[in-house]
């Protein structure tokens, strides 16, 4: 039976350590306002086959108190910290996958593999400047988060949240434009750098552009091909979490030749 334990890191970030201890250790990275519980469904999907940390971002949920810098690297210095030199496969969510893919290119072979899934390329101009997380970028930082959840959840599902869940969620506004903003100004990672094998989803209800992104991801790494998620959109680790774990983890889990 998988059992859920709590961790710091060597920098003061909580973090959470689940599944087979002795498996390989595989990495959730959530995206932009989500949180560690954003990618439960999917830890549950692979906690029998492998050892399986999650964590709250900087400036997200339990670690809401974190002082940054909200950035790519920022984010990519705490998985590095809570990796503490051990080999993992790193799997991360929308802007998680540009932390994971960052991290990759920072630790060379300590990075088994790598899956990203509908992972922003803000600073391409061909990358559109009316999606959620640009949306947030033109309102004060005070009304961002609620600018950028009722973009993706609506008017009517925000306004039913209890007023405490819009709070926390008004407090992660900050990390939510700083990071925004900080993949606009010019990529986070270099293609040359990361080695290591990249699975790159996206759903097939998936806007243009996230679709495009992950086409281009498949395309231009190195060792890396692009996988469709039928029937799913933007948030496939809840809605579809057992396709998610069966094309962008298990395949990484298979036992190096």
């Amino acid at each position: 039976m998988s059992t859920t334990v709590p961790h710091s890191a060597g920098n003061g970030l909580q973090f959470l350590e689940e599944g087979t201890p002795d498996g390989p250790i595989v990495v959730l990275i959530h995206g932009s306002l989500d949180r560690a519980a954003g990618m439960l469904r999917v830890s549950r999907q692979i906690h029998k086959e492998s050892h399986v940390i999650r964590f709250d971002r900087r400036g997200y949920a339990h670690n809401n108190s974190h002082q940054g810098p909200f950035t790519v690297a920022g984010n990519a210095s705490d998985v590095v910290s809570i990796l503490n030199d051990r080999e993992a496969i790193l799997i991360g969510h929308s802007f998680g996958g540009n932390i994971a893919l960052a991290t990759a290119a920072q630790l060379g072979q300590q990075i088994r593999a790598v899956s990203t899934y509908e992972t922003p390329l803000s600073w391409f101009d061909w990358w559109p400047r009316n999606t959620a997380g640009a949306n947030s970028l033109t309102v004060p930082t005070a009304d961002a988060a609620e600018a950028f959840m009722i973009r993706l959840i609506g008017r009517k599902r925000w306004d039913q949240l209890p007023e405490s869940t819009k709070e926390a969620r008004r407090a992660e506004g900050v990390a939510l434009t700083t990071e925004l903003q900080s993949i606009r100004e010019g990529a986070p990672w270099d293609v040359a750098a990361i080695e290591c094998p990249v699975i790159c989803g996206y759903g097939s209800k998936a806007l243009e552009h996230h679709k495009k992104g992950a086409l281009w991801l498949g395309e231009n790494l190195k060792h890396a091909h692009s996988v469709e998620i039928d029937g799913a959109g933007h948030g496939a680790p809840n809605s579809h979490a057992a396709a998610f774990a069966e094309l962008l983890i298990r395949p990484h889990l298979a036992p190096l030749p």
